[in-house]
């Protein structure tokens, strides 16, 4: 059975990162975008990281110009990350999340849990919980603050599966 751990993605700062080595975390993984209306949701996102990061949370954020809203240069998004928001949990370089292109790991969450457009992912800012286990628990819509994911992150943090540490 497929897992997060069975993923790699180039970090934001350069170098492929082994998404295996988030195995036994509670992992949110966010498509994100830095000219959207919903960009300030990196607050949210930083808030639950920085909260629940010692209970074992991680918050992962994909940069993603599918919907022509992210900053050309990976530079220009980490300066309005860190300068705007203050973002210290992992950011990736920018993928695809729609179309041919799309990153093997969003090819693998749009298939674990589909949306109301079927697999396609259909804005900027969708959430996709996955437990210890490296399965995708549950998929939330753009709209769907970080402050809305705190009930379901905790109750994700509270299980003990096989792959807890």
């Amino acid at each position: 059975m497929t897992t997060l751990s069975d993923f790699q993605a180039e970090a934001l700062t350069g170098g492929e990162v082994d998404l295996g080595a988030f195995e036994g975390k509670v992992v949110l993984v966010v498509n994100t975008a830095s000219r959207c209306g919903l960009t300030p949701q990196f607050e949210g996102l930083e808030q639950l990281h920085r909260e629940l990061q010692d209970e074992g949370l991680v918050v992962l954020g994909f940069p993603s110009d599918s919907f022509k809203q992210e900053h050309d240069s990976v530079e220009q998004i980490a300066e309005v990350c860190q300068r705007n928001y203050g973002v210290s949990f992992p950011m990736f370089a920018p993928i695809a999340v729609n179309g041919p292109d799309t990153h093997p790991v969003f090819q693998w969450l749009k298939e674990e849990k589909k949306g109301k457009l079927g697999g396609a992912i259909k804005w900027n800012f969708t959430k996709f919980l996955i437990g210890r286990d490296g399965r995708v628990i549950e998929r939330f819509a753009p709209t769907t603050t970080p402050d809305e994911l705190r009930d379901d992150i905790e109750r994700a943090l509270a299980e003990r599966g096989s792959a807890a540490a």
